[in-house]
Parts: C-alpha cells; sequence; structure tokens
C-alpha cells in the first residue's frame, strides 16, 4: 500500500503548479441585488468562499478536472452544478428566493451530491438540531429522525436501530472510516461523543454495495466539523445542563487554517447521575464520558490529506434493579469502562481530470467490565452502598475486571474517480480490514481471534435530462481466524440499481433495489458463557452461514414553495436471518440462549409532511409517521422491532435586531401499542410524550451567543420504550427533562 501511495504522489508532482482560479458573483435572481455572506463549495476539493459586501467570491489552487459547485445562503434555492476547470470566465450565479430550507452536500453516499440529486434517499440531521431538541447524547438525537430509533440501557448506552435492524447489522462510520467497538452486545454503546460531530447521515437500507459486510440494514455516517475556512480561526466553548439527571455536558474547541496548513482540536466532558422518573431514580444510570478529538490537514493544488484522532473514554453504569436513591455521579457495581481510539487519516491526489482517495484508520477499542466480588483483595462484603457513599472507592480498591476485551482494527479504502465519461461518472475501489480480538480478563465471553476483510467494488451514477441512474456490484470476502482452532470462510456477491426521476415539476420519485450481506460475528459463531450485561448464558452457532438480503424501496417526494410530503416504502427480504432464542436450559442458574437462522422478513415505511405557507415563512408544521414489521417464515415476529410512531411539531423562526435566529417549538410524539412481539418479549403499552422548546442567537461582547432551552416529557410521564433493555425489570425512561445549553463562539 506505501508504493502505491507514492506512485500517486509522483503522478500528481506534474501537474501541481496547473492551478485554476475562478471568481464571479452572486446575486438575486429576480432583483440583481447582490447577495451577503452567500457560501460557495467545491465538496470534491473541500475548499469554500463567503461572497463579500459586494456579492463577490474567489477561488485559487483550483485543479484541472470537472468539480460540482455549490451554492447556498437562507431565504434561497440552493444551487448545483458542473465546471470543468480550467475556466477561462469569471462564473455568475443567480439564486432563486425560496421559504425551502437549504440543502446540504450528502457525503455518504458515493459521488457527494446535494440530496435532490441523490438517487438513493439518505435522511440528515445537524447535530445543533438534535441537541436543541434537548438530546441527551448521540444515541438518544437519532432517535429523532424518521426510521431510526435505538436499543437502551438507561440513558448512556444506544445502539441505533434503522427500520427494525441493529446491532452488527447497522454499520457506523466516524471520521470517514468504520467503527468496530465490539457492537455484538445489546450493552455495547457507540463509544462516541456528538461533540466534535458536525452531522448525522443514515441510509436505511442495505448499504453492503458502498460499505461491505455488517452494512446488511443501513449505515448511520457521521460527519466531523469542517476545518476553518482558508486564513481564517475560531473558536467555540458551550454548556448543557439536563435537569433529571442533575448532568451536564460541556465542550471548547479552536481550529485555525492557513493557505495550506489547518488543524483543529475539542475537548469535552460529560457527567450524569441517575436519571428521574415521576416516582423514582433509576438506580446506576450514571455515567461519565471524556472526549477529546483533533485534527490536521494539509492541501495544495493537485493534493490534499488530512489526519484526525479521537479518544473517548466512558464509565457506564448498568441498571439491574432499583436501590439507592441520591445524585451522585460514579457508577456503582455492575459497570463498564470502555476506552475507544480513532486515528484516520484521509487523502486525495488531483490527476488531469480524474482523482484517488485514500482513507485508512487504526482502530483500538479496550473494554473492561466490572461485577461485585472481582476486585484484587477478594473481599466479598462490598455493596452499591459503599461504592456510593465513597466517590473513590473503584480507584481504591483497583478493581479487576471480570471481562476484559482488546479489538485492534486497521482499515483501508482506496478509490479511483475515472474520468468522466459523457454522461457516466464512475467510481472503482477496494476495502478492506484486519482485526484481532484478545482476552485479558478472568471471564471470557468470545475467544481470541483473527478476521481479515477483502472488497472490490465498482459503481456508476449516469446523468439524463429528467432521470439519473446509478447501478454498482461488489465482491466480499471474509475470513475468521479463532486462535482455539476454528477457521470460518465467508463469501458474498451483491449488487444494486436506482433511479430517480422526475414524474412531474414538483414530484420526485427513486426506486432502489439493493442486496446485502452480513458475515456471522464472533459471538453468534463462538460464545460460550454468561453475558453479565444482558444475564443470560450465550452458546454460539459455528455453522452459522452469511445473512444475505434484497430490499426495494420506494421514495416519493413532493415540495413546492408551501408544502413537502415524503412517502418512503421499502419490503426487505433477509435469508438465514440470525436471531438469539431461550432454550430453556440453565447453567449455573442463568438462562441458557442459543444462536439460531431463519429466513425473515420486513416491511413498512415513513411518510411526512411539512408546511410551510407562504408569506408565512416564520411557520413550520410538520408530521412524521413511521412503521415496521419484521416476521420469520414461520410467522412468528422479530425481537426488537420498535412499535409505530407518530410525530408532530409545530415550529416558529424569526429574526429580530436583538435575537438572529429565534425559534420555538413545541412537539408531541406518540408510540403506540407494540403487539407484535417475540415468542419471548411482552407487549409494550403506547404513549404519548409533550416536549418544547425555545432559543436564538444574541450579541455578547461582539460575539455570538447561543442559547437554547427545551424540555421533555414535560407532562412527567411514566412509561417504558418497547427497545428499552430495562422494560423486562419493569423500569421506566426518562422522567420530565428540562435542558439549558449555551455555546460562546469566537
Amino acid at each position: 500500500m506505501k508504493h502505491i501511495f507514492s506512485v500517486l504522489l509522483l503522478l500528481a508532482i506534474p501537474s501541481i503548479y496547473a492551478q485554476n482560479t475562478l471568481t464571479g458573483s452572486v446575486s438575486d435572481k429576480n432583483t440583481n441585488e447582490p447577495l451577503i455572506f452567500a457560501n460557495i463549495y467545491l465538496p470534491q476539493l473541500e475548499k469554500g468562499a463567503t461572497t463579500d459586501g459586494q456579492g463577490n467570491y474567489a477561488f485559487n489552487n483550483i485543479p484541472k478536472g470537472t468539480y460540482s459547485i455549490i451554492v447556498s445562503i437562507i431565504g434561497y434555492e440552493t444551487l448545483s452544478q458542473n465546471i470543468s476547470f480550467p475556466y477561462a470566465n469569471s462564473l455568475d450565479f443567480k439564486l432563486i428566493p425560496s421559504a425551502i430550507e437549504m440543502e446540504e452536500i450528502i457525503i455518504s453516499t458515493p459521488f457527494h451530491k446535494l440530496q435532490s440529486e441523490n438517487v438513493m434517499m439518505v435522511e440528515r440531521e445537524t447535530i445543533a438540531n438534535l441537541k436543541a431538541k434537548g438530546a441527551v447524547t448521540l444515541a438518544d438525537g437519532i432517535t429523532s429522525i424518521p426510521g431510526v430509533e435505538s436499543v437502551t440501557t438507561g440513558v448512556s448506552i444506544g445502539k441505533p436501530v434503522i427500520r427494525g435492524l441493529s446491532s452488527n447489522r447497522v454499520l457506523v462510520y466516524t471520521q470517514g472510516v468504520r467503527l468496530e467497538n465490539q457492537q455484538f452486545g445489546d450493552e455495547h454503546g457507540l463509544g462516541l461523543s456528538d461533540s466534535g460531530i458536525e452531522s448525522v447521515e443514515v441510509i436505511k437500507g442495505p448499504a453492503s454495495l458502498l460499505y461491505g459486510s455488517d452494512a446488511l440494514g443501513g449505515v448511520l455516517y457521521l460527519n466531523p466539523e469542517k476545518f476553518a475556512r482558508a486564513n481564517t480561526n475560531g473558536a467555540d466553548a458551550s454548556y448543557n445542563y439536563f435537569s433529571s439527571t442533575r448532568g451536564y455536558n460541556t465542550n471548547a474547541g479552536y481550529k485555525a487554517s492557513g493557505e495550506h496548513f489547518k488543524f483543529l482540536f475539542r475537548g469535552s466532558l460529560a457527567e450524569h447521575a441517575d436519571y428521574n422518573t415521576a416516582e423514582y431514580r433509576v438506580t446506576n444510570s450514571r455515567f461519565r464520558e471524556q472526549d477529546l478529538k483533533a485534527g490536521l490537514g494539509y492541501q495544495l493544488s493537485n493534493f490534499k490529506t488530512e489526519l484526525r484522532y479521537n479518544v473517548n473514554n466512558s464509565k457506564l453504569g448498568i441498571p439491574e434493579e432499583l436501590g439507592v436513591q441520591n445524585t451522585n455521579n460514579t457508577p456503582l457495581l455492575p459497570f463498564q469502562e470502555v476506552t475507544n481510539h480513532v486515528l484516520s487519516s484521509k487523502s486525495t491526489v488531483f490527476l488531469n481530470n480524474s482523482s484517488f482517495e485514500i482513507n485508512f484508520g487504526l482502530l483500538y477499542n479496550d473494554r473492561k467490565e466490572f461485577e461485585e466480588h472481582h476486585d484484587d483483595h477478594g473481599d466479598d462484603d462490598h455493596d452499591d452502598e459503599e461504592y456510593d457513599d465513597d466517590p473513590e472507592a473503584h480507584e481504591d480498591e483497583a478493581l479487576e475486571a471480570a471481562l476484559h476485551m482488546k479489538l485492534k482494527t486497521f482499515n483501508y479504502d482506496v478509490k479511483y474517480n475515472l474520468p468522466t465519461l459523457g454522461k457516466f461518472e464512475t467510481i472503482v475501489g477496494v476495502q478492506g480490514m484486519t482485526q484481532s480480538n484478545a482476552n485479558y480478563g478472568e471471564e471470557q465471553l468470545i475467544p481470541d481471534a483473527i478476521t481479515n476483510d477483502f472488497g472490490f467494488l465498482a459503481t456508476s451514477h449516469i446523468h439524463f435530462e429528467n432521470s439519473d441512474i446509478q447501478i454498482g456490484a461488489r465482491y466480499d470476502h471474509r475470513n475468521i481466524d479463532v486462535i482455539s482452532g476454528l477457521n470460518k470462510t465467508f463469501s458474498s456477491f451483491n449488487g444494486a440499481v436506482g433511479i430517480k426521476t422526475n414524474l412531474a415539476k414538483n414530484i420526485t420519485s427513486r426506486l432502489n433495489l439493493a442486496s446485502g450481506y452480513r458475515a456471522p460475528n464472533l459471538a453468534e459463531l463462538t460464545s460460550d458463557g454468561t453475558h453479565e450485561g444482558t444475564n443470560r448464558y450465550e452458546i454460539g452457532n459455528e455453522n452459522l452461514k452469511n445473512e444475505q438480503n434484497f430490499q426495494a424501496d420506494l421514495a416519493l417526494e413532493f415540495k413546492n414553495e408551501h408544502v413537502e410530503i415524503f412517502v418512503n416504502a421499502f419490503y426487505n427480504k433477509v435469508n438465514n436471518y440470525i436471531f438469539i432464542s431461550p432454550s430453556g436450559a440453565l447453567i449455573d442458574d442463568t438462562p441458557v440462549f442459543n444462536y439460531l437462522q431463519s429466513n425473515a422478513n420486513l416491511y413498512g415505511g415513513e411518510l411526512g409532511l411539512h408546511f410551510h405557507p407562504h408569506p408565512l415563512d416564520w411557520l413550520h408544521i410538520e408530521s412524521s409517521f413511521e412503521t415496521v414489521t419484521g416476521k420469520q417464515e414461520n410467522d412468528s415476529y422479530l425481537p426488537l422491532i420498535p412499535s409505530n410512531s407518530l410525530s408532530n411539531t409545530l415550529r416558529v423562526e424569526f429574526n429580530t435586531k436583538a435575537i438572529q435566529k429565534l425559534y420555538a417549538f413545541v412537539r408531541l410524539n406518540t408510540n403506540f401499542k407494540q403487539s407484535n412481539v417475540s415468542d419471548f418479549e411482552t407487549p409494550t403499552n403506547g404513549y404519548n410524550l409533550l416536549g418544547a422548546g425555545f432559543g436564538g442567537t444574541v450579541n455578547l461582547f461582539k460575539n455570538n451567543l447561543d442559547i437554547r432551552i427545551s424540555g421533555s416529557n414535560l407532562t412527567d410521564k411514566t412509561y417504558i420504550n418497547h427497545l428499552s433493555r430495562l422494560k423486562s425489570d419493569g423500569i421506566f425512561n426518562m422522567g420530565r427533562n428540562i435542558n439549558v445549553g449555551l455555546t460562546y463562539t469566537l
């Protein structure tokens, strides 16, 4: 791989000095008035500019080739077009006024286009919007995205669920590389902080073509914050308080960019006590999280690269039963301590009309799980009360982890963007990883093993006058070598085809057909022990086959200046679906669960309405409904399928002299009764949750201060979500929670 990288750099050297410039202006199409502070962005080059007081902009050091250029400003339709360089003339843009919110570039799909240009439907939400709704954690925030839910253990631990599929069926990407964090466990969270993350993108459906195994159900793609624009710098700090947990999270960051070099760093700390319900605090739902992110970038005309590093350390209490009632922050036994390191490198070499993208990732996940009676002194007399009374008890007693696993992963992703040939944009690439799992604790759930992946892909985007087609194919190979002697090989060939077309002036349709696959993970193949986090003895099945699925996805969207309506429907057939089922036996008084396979079908969809009547552009009425049903071939229902839900929001937005971006909202979320349950689940009652909030930006000492105040579950309703792992103990989800957030930008 080193030699390939050197060759690419040598290829780029002859054209490094073939620099191009682009200048022009941005104005209102109707009035010809110049637009100040309009954003002009070249996504492939990650170059941005802002118009000055006369509406003018300028770019330098643009390599030869064809690139997308995106022009946007609040109150106008986002404009996108392709420009070939060298470009001899100035380029002026005229934008059309519109109440429709600005579009953003979708990074998780290969061609980095606006959503309106994408063949594949992708949901996108900014972290700022999730925080404005009062989200306590990243896993909590993503549940406001249609089609996305979370399997939760209290507040601190959440696993994304996309249209009924979760765990290793949903792939998480951070800093441009796939996250490896022992995802097989229901009680294993993301191990990521929302600090330093700009936005979240969700691919709902098979994405194996783009990402390989484990993307059978979809992808959660986390976009890190951008570097500062050339020759600028900035700093900010924020503080958030949450009443239910008597907790807070705070972060601060600084970034600066010159003409070629750029850097950023951000640190954050979060501490929360046990969350409150209307009747009690949930014992040991407390947690503490520390997070540090840093980035370094370098850019020339024909070459750009960035190196990012993230370390996240979390101490997470595991709720089991109600007990001590206080607001201390130190977790009781049992608890997890997880340290996650992510080092990523992302580089692009621009050739004549083509480019190479080269991404590498080094990940190190250190997971420790502590239980009672596992300290160095062999003292069996410790109880929750002692640890709670002495916040330093864990350190003083030098606890030894009962379960201690280290997962080390190196992954790579190399893509070649071929020169555009007429209507065809084409990408070919290779992806893969090598991964080792090692045990250091006195208990062992999964054995030491080495996993190797390799995949090859090719995909094309074909442009026609009124429609776009995307096609692709991929081959993957995975080998799992268990130190105890088991050696398993899995392979799969997958493909995808999609079409986007305009059925009428304001109606867009998307039809995507795709296959995906997932190789069994180590836990499913080799488990033989008590999984403490789930209170069951798990026995793996070394004869498991690939999960293989095929999904049809149809999306319709109507949009004009007054209203937006979307309807998404999907049908997902999964062959050899892997699930865990109780055998009825006991080992050491712990129920035994076996891993089995059966064909399954999932179907459902989402529909939504966004009404913003012109000229009342400040008023927004939003409504969305989502449903999913999952069944085995024998008509038994699949476990952990979210209930149907309905969300209704009334939102207003203003700009005043005193407060910019002033907003307020009232939201009612309805979760319907879930009666379609698996053999070892029980039905879950429906409930309604009322939320509200307001915020805005004021000028303080010549800088911006963002203020956010929101409340969730304002009626203090006692309820249990169907995907809560505490449901079997009858423990309620969070009660009323008031969030106050402040962000000061320098």
